[in-house]
């Protein structure tokens, strides 16, 4: 069964003034669907046919380009899009809360170090908060489509928020200013889906 491009569950424009209605169906019909499309090519008549997303990620051969590129363009976006459901978008609380304010101290000193690592990653890439085995959390941040459930990546933990800073992600509404995009970021993530996958890592 050939991937297919998951349904973002809300209007293209849902996100603004944060995150602009054509960007979101560009990122979303464009990008996103390249990946698919292209994974689906890769993986055609090979033993990763048939294999979920999770077990192609997780079971990454990391010298095989295309999969690597496409499979995680595939993973990191479908997870994105989750992450920016506008509806009821709640408050850090839980034991997520406790995880962050044990690792980082604070809710907005997690806010200022994985915003720093958005910034500070170099081309394209992406942030994670990530959860440890024991519910410790972790930030880090990878390049390209990797993500930390490759082997070798990065925090080795389970990425429970991710955050794109490739360009087409923000650059018709922000062109080079990735700053600006990564704090409008923080209006736009929805904290209840962020702690449904904390809880669901452990």
């Amino acid at each position: 069964m050939a991937f297919t491009l998951p349904a973002l569950g809300y209007a293209y424009d849902a996100l603004e003034p944060h995150i602009d209605a054509r960007t979101m169906e560009i990122h979303h019909t464009k990008h996103h669907q390249a990946y698919i499309t292209n994974l689906n090519n890769a993986i055609a008549g090979s033993p990763l046919e048939g294999k979920t997303l999770d077990e192609i990620i997780k079971g990454m051969d990391m010298t095989n380009m295309p999969v690597r590129n496409n499979g995680g363009g595939h993973w990191n976006h479908t997870m994105f899009w989750e992450l920016l459901r506008p509806e009821d978008k709640g408050r850090l609380s839980g034991p997520l809360k406790d995880a962050i304010d044990s690792a980082f101290g604070s809710k907005e000193t997690f806010m200022e170090k994985f915003s720093a690592a958005a910034m500070t990653r170099f081309g394209s890439g992406w942030a994670w908060l990530c959860v440890l085995p024991g519910g410790k959390v972790e930030i880090c941040s990878s390049p390209n489509q990797d993500n930390p459930l490759m082997p070798g990546v990065g925090c080795g933990g389970t990425p429970i928020l991710g955050l794109d800073v490739w360009e087409h992600a923000y650059y018709l509404n922000y062109q080079n200013r990735r700053a600006d995009y990564v704090a409008a970021f923080w209006n736009v993530l929805n904290w209840n889906v962020v702690e449904d996958k904390y809880n669901k890592a452990l």
